[in-house]
Protein backbone atom coordinates (compact mmCIF):
# COMPACT_ATOMS: atom_id res chain seq x y z
CA UNK A 1 0.00 0.00 0.00
CA UNK A 2 1.24 3.44 -0.91
CA UNK A 3 0.21 6.81 0.50
CA UNK A 4 1.38 10.19 -0.65
CA UNK A 5 0.66 12.43 2.33
CA UNK A 6 0.55 16.20 2.37
CA UNK A 7 0.24 18.38 5.43
CA UNK A 8 -2.57 20.80 4.63
CA UNK A 9 -4.34 23.78 6.12
CA UNK A 10 -7.43 22.61 4.21
CA UNK A 11 -8.38 20.10 1.52
CA UNK A 12 -11.50 18.96 -0.27
CA UNK A 13 -12.72 16.50 -2.89
CA UNK A 14 -15.49 17.09 -5.42
CA UNK A 15 -17.22 14.55 -7.67
CA UNK A 16 -19.43 15.84 -10.50
CA UNK A 17 -19.43 19.30 -8.95
CA UNK A 18 -20.52 18.08 -5.51
CA UNK A 19 -18.26 18.19 -2.46
CA UNK A 20 -17.89 14.66 -1.06
CA UNK A 21 -15.12 15.26 1.47
CA UNK A 22 -13.48 18.18 3.26
CA UNK A 23 -11.07 18.76 6.13
CA UNK A 24 -9.43 21.73 7.77
CA UNK A 25 -5.86 21.43 9.02
CA UNK A 26 -4.49 17.89 8.86
CA UNK A 27 -3.34 15.35 6.30
CA UNK A 28 -4.44 14.65 2.76
CA UNK A 29 -3.51 11.06 1.91
CA UNK A 30 -3.62 9.88 -1.71
CA UNK A 31 -3.79 6.08 -1.37
CA UNK A 32 -2.98 3.23 -3.76
CA UNK A 33 -3.52 -0.46 -3.07
CA UNK A 34 -0.92 -2.84 -4.46
CA UNK A 35 -1.25 -6.53 -5.36
CA UNK A 36 -0.57 -8.65 -2.30
CA UNK A 37 -1.81 -6.06 0.19
CA UNK A 38 -3.73 -7.61 3.08
CA UNK A 39 -5.77 -6.37 6.03
CA UNK A 40 -2.53 -6.25 8.03
CA UNK A 41 -1.02 -3.99 5.36
CA UNK A 42 -4.01 -1.69 5.78
CA UNK A 43 -3.49 -1.61 9.56
CA UNK A 44 0.21 -0.83 9.15
CA UNK A 45 -0.59 2.04 6.78
CA UNK A 46 -3.20 3.42 9.15
CA UNK A 47 -0.68 3.29 12.01
CA UNK A 48 1.71 5.30 9.85
CA UNK A 49 -0.94 7.82 8.76
CA UNK A 50 -2.05 8.51 12.31
CA UNK A 51 1.41 8.33 13.88
CA UNK A 52 3.78 9.90 11.32
CA UNK A 53 5.27 13.02 12.89
CA UNK A 54 4.87 15.84 10.38
CA UNK A 55 3.32 18.61 12.50
CA UNK A 56 5.42 21.17 14.39
CA UNK A 57 5.78 21.15 18.15
CA UNK A 58 6.23 24.30 20.26
CA UNK A 59 9.82 24.65 19.01
CA UNK A 60 8.86 24.29 15.34
CA UNK A 61 10.28 20.78 14.93
CA UNK A 62 8.21 18.08 13.21
CA UNK A 63 7.52 16.05 16.34
CA UNK A 64 3.72 15.77 16.40
CA UNK A 65 1.48 13.29 14.61
CA UNK A 66 -2.09 13.53 13.39
CA UNK A 67 -3.03 11.54 16.49
CA UNK A 68 -1.36 14.21 18.64
CA UNK A 69 -2.93 17.21 16.89
CA UNK A 70 -6.42 15.81 16.29
CA UNK A 71 -6.43 17.27 12.78
CA UNK A 72 -8.44 15.99 9.84
CA UNK A 73 -7.56 13.04 7.61
CA UNK A 74 -8.76 13.12 4.01
CA UNK A 75 -8.34 9.71 2.34
CA UNK A 76 -8.44 9.78 -1.46
CA UNK A 77 -8.08 6.60 -3.55
CA UNK A 78 -5.49 7.06 -6.32
CA UNK A 79 -4.36 3.90 -8.11
CA UNK A 80 -1.98 5.89 -10.34
CA UNK A 81 0.52 6.05 -7.45
CA UNK A 82 1.25 2.38 -8.09
CA UNK A 83 2.14 2.99 -11.75
CA UNK A 84 5.39 1.74 -13.24
CA UNK A 85 6.93 4.76 -14.96
CA UNK A 86 10.37 3.27 -15.54
CA UNK A 87 10.11 2.72 -19.28
CA UNK A 88 8.60 4.43 -22.27
CA UNK A 89 6.22 7.34 -22.35
CA UNK A 90 3.09 5.67 -21.00
CA UNK A 91 2.63 4.39 -17.42
CA UNK A 92 1.88 0.75 -16.75
CA UNK A 93 -0.63 0.03 -14.01
CA UNK A 94 0.43 -3.57 -13.37
CA UNK A 95 1.67 -2.39 -9.97
CA UNK A 96 -1.85 -1.52 -8.85
CA UNK A 97 -4.28 -3.98 -7.29
CA UNK A 98 -7.39 -4.99 -9.20
CA UNK A 99 -10.31 -2.57 -8.83
CA UNK A 100 -12.12 -5.12 -6.64
CA UNK A 101 -9.16 -5.59 -4.30
CA UNK A 102 -8.48 -1.84 -4.30
CA UNK A 103 -12.07 -1.04 -3.33
CA UNK A 104 -12.05 -3.68 -0.60
CA UNK A 105 -8.80 -2.53 1.03
CA UNK A 106 -9.51 1.19 0.62
CA UNK A 107 -12.94 0.62 2.20
CA UNK A 108 -11.31 -1.25 5.08
CA UNK A 109 -8.85 1.62 5.55
CA UNK A 110 -11.72 4.11 5.76
CA UNK A 111 -13.69 2.01 8.27
CA UNK A 112 -10.68 1.48 10.51
CA UNK A 113 -9.63 5.14 10.26
CA UNK A 114 -13.10 6.24 11.38
CA UNK A 115 -12.92 3.82 14.31
CA UNK A 116 -9.58 5.25 15.43
CA UNK A 117 -9.75 8.94 14.50
CA UNK A 118 -12.51 11.50 14.94
CA UNK A 119 -12.09 13.60 11.78
CA UNK A 120 -11.99 11.43 8.64
CA UNK A 121 -13.29 12.39 5.21
CA UNK A 122 -12.89 10.55 1.91
CA UNK A 123 -12.97 10.74 -1.81
CA UNK A 124 -15.05 8.28 -3.83
CA UNK A 125 -13.41 5.07 -5.07
CA UNK A 126 -13.50 4.76 -8.86
CA UNK A 127 -14.82 8.29 -9.43
CA UNK A 128 -13.35 11.15 -11.42
CA UNK A 129 -12.43 13.48 -8.56
CA UNK A 130 -11.19 17.02 -8.28
CA UNK A 131 -8.95 17.46 -5.25
CA UNK A 132 -8.17 20.91 -3.89
CA UNK A 133 -5.65 21.57 -1.15
CA UNK A 134 -3.49 24.15 0.50
CA UNK A 135 -0.21 22.38 1.20
CA UNK A 136 1.23 23.60 4.51
CA UNK A 137 5.00 23.98 4.37
CA UNK A 138 4.99 22.47 1.79
CA UNK A 139 5.29 19.15 3.57
CA UNK A 140 4.85 16.03 1.43
CA UNK A 141 5.97 12.44 2.11
CA UNK A 142 5.72 9.10 0.29
CA UNK A 143 4.79 6.25 2.66
CA UNK A 144 4.70 2.54 1.91
CA UNK A 145 3.43 -0.34 4.00
CA UNK A 146 4.15 -3.91 3.02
Amino acid sequence: MIALIQRVTEASVHVAGEQVGRIGAGLLALVAVEPGDTPSTVERMLDRLLGYRVFPDATGRMNLSLHDTGGGLLLVPQFTLAADTGKGMRPSFSGAASPEQGAEHFGHLVVRARERHAKVATGLFGADMQVALVNDGPVTFWLQAR
